[in-house]
């Protein structure tokens, strides 16, 4: 495997090094550095011009420019990197720094919601397949892949912030977009769970009953602006996950699985109320990573004691139904902050541009109002790139998964009486997400490129900008910058999806 490896570094790197090379060529060349104060009618345009000349070396031949950057670049090793300047004088590892936090905050979060969105709808169309689920996720796939990128985005600064925030200013919702709210859910968890007519009905008449009430009831109390799960919705979610948990490993009739989970659930309602003084003010990162590392720990416990001969599946049951409980309660107390950073932003939560809703420097709120102040923000140029990605993992899981079950050997699986869950979960997807690695690679460096076009509508100040910037002026070291960052990840996750690649099938390593 090592050997492996080490070939795919090697390749990795040639490829990045000739990719700079021609990006370099490309940008110098595409058009006059000088072509602004060729039309200038300043005193001291010679002046100008001989210093721009001097500060970009734009007498030198372009090989000896680009041995001046890529002798910068080298000094990375050592974490000394040397980017140069702008045309302008400034420093490109300092707007690279603050670019690149913005633009990676966002494709990273976006790439994790395509992939677990769209892999599950993938699966779940083609277990259901030819079903009215399947014709859903087929449609809404591509009618999401077609659409453009700057169109959705325009549409949802109009409908994500600009209504919204004369919304929730004073939120009331009608009866009537309750009973649309409930229908979709409806209609929704019906096609999901399947079966048959009468089963979907019923599932979908309590599925509406259950959501209207809770919207109707979140109306009346004005939960929009002082909202909170509160321990019975926490208890109900902490359910749903052991469920979850239960259903993808051993199912619901192993009893001594079921009550690891259980036991799990009841110390996360005793943690509910321990934790409660120690994630308010002043609440950080390292206090919630350090609870959610005691969360895991606890649930390898309760896993490994109750667990007996199956200790190791309890106490994957244990954990991840430890880990969702305590998202819900992160959740609960982050949604009682959001009363005060409406108060903090003016009633007005969703700028329609920028990545922080009230400048940092300016900002005042806690550390849950704070995660507000630029998670409000994340969200809509998230949803415009996730919905994208999401119709083409979709589409691709669920292509490869039909192929998958449709070999001998999930035939053989299932002559031998193991049941659909264990066919799917344990023998088809994961040969089925083979091909979905490449789609992996070449997505979060495809959404790195969407992201130039969502960060210009939005206004974000991140690597789009930057690249526009030396684009515009034609200087090669703010695209280079960007090149490093957005190459670097394009040819790193191709090598990742090529060592995925070997760990999936050992036989690729040879």
């Amino acid at each position: 495997m090592l050997p492996f490896i080490l070939r795919r570094i090697a390749i990795s790197t040639l490829i990045l090094f000739l990719g700079s090379v021609l990006m370099y060529v490309l940008t110098i060349n595409s058009a006059d550095p000088l072509q602004d104060l060729r039309e200038s009618r300043a005193e001291n345009r010679e002046q100008l011009m001989q210093a721009r000349i001097d500060n970009m070396g734009l007498d030198l031949p372009w090989w000896q420019r680009y041995l001046g950057w890529l002798t910068g670049v080298s000094k990375c090793f050592v974490l000394q990197c040397d980017l140069g300047t702008t045309r302008d004088g400034s420093d490109v590892n300092a707007l690279l720094l603050s670019s690149a936090g913005a633009s990676l905050r966002l494709v990273t979060v976006a790439t994790f919601l395509a992939i677990f969105i769209g892999v599950a709808l993938g699966v779940l169309s083609a277990i259901r397949q030819y079903s009215g689920f399947d014709y859903a996720i087929t449609f809404g796939a591509f009618l999401f892949y077609s659409l453009p990128v700057f169109w959705a985005a325009v549409l949802l600064k109009d409908f994500g912030a600009i209504r919204f925030n004369n919304w929730i200013a004073d939120p009331t919702v009608s009866t009537t977009a309750t009973a649309v709210v409930a229908l979709v859910f409806a209609l929704a968890l019906a096609s999901v769970l399947g079966g048959s007519l009468r089963r979907q009905l019923v599932t979908g008449l309590v599925t509406f009953a259950v959501v209207f009430g809770l919207v109707f009831a979140f109306d009346q109390v004005t939960w929009w602006v002082q909202p909170a799960l509160g321990l019975p919705l926490i208890l109900v979610g902490a359910l749903g996950a052991l469920g979850f948990m239960l259903v993808m490993t051993v199912g619901l009739s192993n009893r001594k699985i079921l009550y690891a989970g259980l036991v799990t659930i009841g110390l996360g309602l005793v943690s509910y109320v321990v934790t409660g003084p120690i994630l308010e003010d002043p609440a950080n990162w390292w206090v919630v990573f350090a609870l959610l590392g005691v969360t895991v720990l606890v649930g390898l416990a309760v896993g490994w004691v109750m667990g007996g001969y199956e200790r190791r599946t309890a106490m994957v049951v244990s954990v991840g139904t430890a880990i969702g409980m305590a998202f819900l309660v992160f959740m609960d107390r982050l949604l009682r902050g959001w009363a005060g950073f409406l108060e903090l932003a003016g009633n007005r939560p969703v700028s329609t541009i920028g990545e922080n809703r009230i400048i940092p420097e300016r900002f005042t709120g806690d550390f849950w109002e704070g995660i507000f102040n630029w998670g409000v923000q994340l969200v809509l140029p998230t949803i415009v790139l996730t919905l994208i990605s999401i119709a083409s993992y979709s589409r691709y899981t669920r292509g490869s998964m039909l192929e998958t079950i449709n070999q001998d050997y999930i035939r053989t699986a299932r002559s031998k009486g193991l049941s659909d869950r264990v066919v799917f979960t344990k023998h088809a997807l994961r040969n089925a997400l083979i091909p979905i690695t490449t789609i992996v690679a070449f997505d979060f460096a495809s959404l790195l490129g969407g992201a130039v076009i969502t960060e210009t509508i939005f206004g974000w100040r991140g690597l789009g900008a930057m690249f526009r910037l030396g684009l515009d002026t034609v200087d090669p070291n703010p695209v280079m910058a960007y090149y490093l960052v957005a190459g670097g990840a394009a040819v790193m996750m191709n090598m990742l999806a090529d060592i995925a690649y070997a760990s999936l099938d050992p036989r690729i390593r040879r």
